[in-house]
């Protein structure tokens, strides 16, 4: 099975019509300061298939956590379309990662049932949002939450 190419990102503008983002964003970028996070220019809404395709490809080549950080550097800090093959095949690269073979892999389809999977395992879960932070199987924490939110939660134990 050869999926075709996912779509690539749109303006958030375009997506969010008749919708003023800025203080959605300008919160995010408080909450980002206070976790060491910068966000960027929040311009671009992506598809993020192929990333997460990627990012499944880099886990088995043992490279997962530096090609997580800068999918999501260059996503949240540099607003590139995570959504564009170039702009993956490059992240690869920089991840110390085989950028043709990881595109000829996505492309191949190995990856759907595994993204097919957690999407699954998500809807079972109640997840309804991302980030979402399981804690002991008991507590759940979706979206960008103040720090104060899991403070709370880990005093609990």
């Amino acid at each position: 099975m050869h999926p075709e190419t996912p779509p690539q990102g749109m303006l958030l503008s375009r997506r969010f019509k008749a919708q003023d983002l800025s203080s959605f964003i300008e919160q995010l970028r408080a909450r980002g300061k206070d976790a060491g996070v910068a966000f960027g220019d929040l311009s671009i809404l992506s598809n993020s298939k192929l990333a997460l395709m990627a990012s499944e490809f880099s886990r088995d080549m043992g490279f997962y956590d530096t090609f997580h950080e800068k999918i999501f550097h260059a996503y949240f800090t540099e607003g590139k379309d995570i959504g564009n093959p170039d702009v993956i095949a490059s992240l690869a690269a920089e991840s110390h990662l085989d950028a043709g073979e990881m595109l000829k892999t996505v492309n191949d389809g190995r990856y759907a049932a595994r993204l097919e999977d957690a999407g699954r395992e998500g809807r079972l879960i109640g997840l309804t949002g991302v980030p979402l932070f399981i804690i002991n199987n008991q507590y759940k924490i979706i979206g960008a939450q103040p720090i104060e939110i899991f403070r709370n939660i880990l005093d609990k134990k």
